[in-house]
């Protein structure tokens, strides 16, 4: 067993807080996230209709079977997989795959086309970029005007690759496959809104485009639009598995981080590399404190710290070495009222959970300063 397998705890995502918003492979993104350390708030922001109940599905898939199109495009290999069962489910199987062996069968990349040779058929071509603007050039190449394009959608918006379609003079239709709808329980994703807005995550990651847009409503029905794109522009990182996903958020003014590759695990590991970027590091006491989320590396040993433990010491890291007063620290406490008292009770706790209690140093009179190391103490001063 590797040393990540024997101590998650101390992976790189270790005291970091990550939100999922997917509603399919959200198991597999948690358990990659919790493998490098990170607490995973789970949220679907969104619910797949169930294909076999799906009547928009039906009756796209029957009117395919009674009249023709001359060119289908499948774009992704669980959604085409997914249409050609639940044909067979109503019975329409043989006839569909007999529709796609008479017309012109385009597979958007590998795993599209393996999909579509498992079912027996032959694409007529596939890039190997599976880039959806590739499959387009070939088809205004060849000139679409009057021919019928149908489109296996997959709950993905195509950016401009229907209107492109449709303005060279085809007549595309659309195949919706993995249709998705708000979910029936609201409670999660009021949470995890909530958990974003009051910075109780670090991340906040999209695998699709709908479950961002889904997210994004739902902050505006709720009135916390503002207070979300606020937080995601500064103190939550947003995470998209690729530019597709990344469309509803851009809208919103939201700048992204993405994968190179446009998969779970990069996305992943982009969070291993960003997050940790992101911590504040500080030299105090002789010992190197790394704030993270909802625990502190003290030299790199992790210690959680409580809610109100990391706000007073966000607030003194913002001036380390700097007396930082009572009044102040009051501010910082969530629900603290005005009894000073409770800064005294929260920066005990703070002390045990460091672990190091001469790392925080009280001055009489006037409150409490991380006790910064004397040769960084020009740096930060001079700050």
């Amino acid at each position: 067993m590797d040393d990540e397998q024997q101590r998650p705890d101390h992976g790189p995502l270790a005291g970091f807080t990550v939100g999922v918003t997917a509603a399919r492979r959200a198991d597999e993104l948690g358990a990659l996230l919790q493998r490098r350390g990170a607490a995973v708030l789970h949220a679907p922001a969104l619910r797949i209709v169930p294909l076999a109940d799906d009547s928009e599905l039906l009756a796209a898939t029957e009117q395919l079977i009674d009249q023709a199109p001359d060119v289908v495009v499948a774009t992704t290999a669980i959604g085409f997989r997914g249409w050609v069962e639940a044909a067979d489910g109503w019975g329409l199987g043989e006839a569909l795959l007999e529709r796609l062996r008479s017309v012109e069968l385009l597979a958007r990349g590998p795993k599209v086309k393996g999909a579509v040779r498992a079912a027996g058929l032959t694409e007529r071509w596939s890039p190997s970029s599976e880039s959806m603007a590739e499959v387009l050039d070939r088809l205004l190449e060849e000139g679409v005007d009057g021919r019928r394009i149908a489109v296996q959608l997959h709950g993905e918006p195509l950016p401009g690759f229907v209107e492109a379609l449709r303005a060279g003079g085809a007549e595309v239709v659309g195949v919706p496959v993995y249709r998705w709808l708000p979910p029936e329980d609201l409670g999660p994703v009021d949470r995890l809104l909530d958990a974003a807005v009051s910075r109780g995550v670090d991340a906040l990651t999209f695998t699709s485009a709908p479950a961002a847009a889904s997210l994004l409503n739902r902050a505006e029905q709720r009135g916390l639009l503002p207070a979300l794109l606020t937080a995601l522009g500064h103190d939550v990182l947003p995470a998209c598995v690729g530019p597709v996903t990344a469309l509803p958020l851009q809208a919103h003014g939201v700048d992204t981080v993405q994968p190179e590759r446009f998969r779970l695990g990069p996305l992943v590991q982009l969070l291993c590399q960003e997050l940790p970027a992101r911590a504040r590091a500080l030299p105090i006491a002789g010992h190197r404190l790394e704030i993270r989320g909802h625990a502190v590396l003290v030299d790199d040993e992790l210690r959680p710290v409580p809610p109100a433990g990391m706000a007073l010491l966000r607030t003194l890291s913002r001036r380390p070495g700097w007396v930082v007063p009572r009044a102040e620290l009051l501010r910082a406490l969530p629900g603290a009222g005005r009894d000073e008292h409770a800064v005294e009770t929260a920066m005990a706790r703070l002390r045990t959970a460091l672990g190091a209690p001469k790392l925080i140093q009280t001055v009489v009179k006037r409150g409490y300063r991380l006790a910064l190391d004397p040769a960084a103490d020009a740096k930060y001063a001079d700050a």
